[in-house]
């Protein structure tokens, strides 16, 4: 992808938000990393190019409207477009329906999918405000313009002590498939992505606990804990033209975890 698209990553100062970030960076976009964490988000985006104008942080809660609407006047302020969105911000609490909270519940929705839904809702009034002022054609918006989700193996599966992230991400999904029928008329592409179990500081303290990785990978026919940088694969894919034909779809990336019924021998 070598058009200067200008890409938005929320959730960018780490993990896989920063992966995307890099990759994107890398494929000569200018990118928008979007996070609470400034001092990682700063950090990350000089390290991508901010000092030339390649690269910005912004500082966006986007469980906050006004952070949110902030996030995109700053975008269009420095680099005027949105072309693509990767929708990465989220959060965890334990609890199961004995236990969860509802302001955990409402904390984690509030980030996990009301915050998305915010954000995307920017992105896709922006982007259509681009394609008709260039009146242009659908044929030539779907290679150009594209918002990615974040989603997880778990809207499809439950983990019973994350009530609220399982519940969160299933509505992602719903959520994909909502706004890629709406947004198909203008040629904007909409999908999600699936990771299961990701190398990320979240799955740090697991992952390191050679017992809990022997569990991890034995739910793993391909034998290893997933990289960010495989995740950033897939949103650079589908974000490009050669996924021009593909929209309302979540591809799961969880080396082979949903396909398994039974587990398997890990060393």
């Amino acid at each position: 992808m070598t058009d200067e698209r200008v890409v938005i990553i929320t959730g960018a100062a780490k993990g896989i938000g920063l992966a995307c970030a890099r990759r994107f960076a890398d494929e000569k976009c200018k990118v928008v990393l979007a996070d609470i964490d400034d001092e990682a988000g700063k950090q990350a985006a000089e390290d991508l190019g901010a000092g030339n104008g390649r690269a910005l942080f912004v500082d966006c809660n986007v469980a906050d409207p006004l952070s949110v609407r902030n996030l995109f006047a700053e975008t269009r302020s420095a680099f005027g477009r949105v072309d693509v969105l990767v929708n990465n911000a989220g959060m965890v609490r334990a609890g199961n329906i004995l236990d969860l909270s509802i302001e955990d519940f409402d904390a984690v929705l509030g980030v996990n999918l009301r915050g998305a839904f915010m954000v995307a809702r920017e992105a896709a009034r922006q982007m259509v405000a681009q394609i008709e002022e260039a009146e242009g054609r659908a044929g030539e918006s779907r290679r150009r313009y594209a918002i990615i989700n974040m989603s997880s193996v778990n809207a499809v599966m439950a983990i019973a002590d994350h009530t609220a992230y399982v519940v969160s991400k299933g509505g992602m999904n719903q959520l994909t498939k909502a706004m890629a029928l709406a947004l198909a008329p203008h040629g904007i592409r909409v999908n999600s992505i699936g990771p299961g179990s990701i190398n990320t500081e979240v799955l740090k303290a697991v992952a390191d606990n050679p017992e809990a990785r022997r569990k991890i990978l034995s739910r793993t026919p391909l034998g290893h804990i997933g990289d960010p940088d495989e995740i950033a694969a897939i949103a650079s894919f589908l974000a490009s033209g050669d996924a021009s034909y593909i929209t309302g779809q979540c591809i799961y990336a969880d080396g082979g975890r949903l396909a398994l019924n039974y587990t398997v021998n890990a060393e």
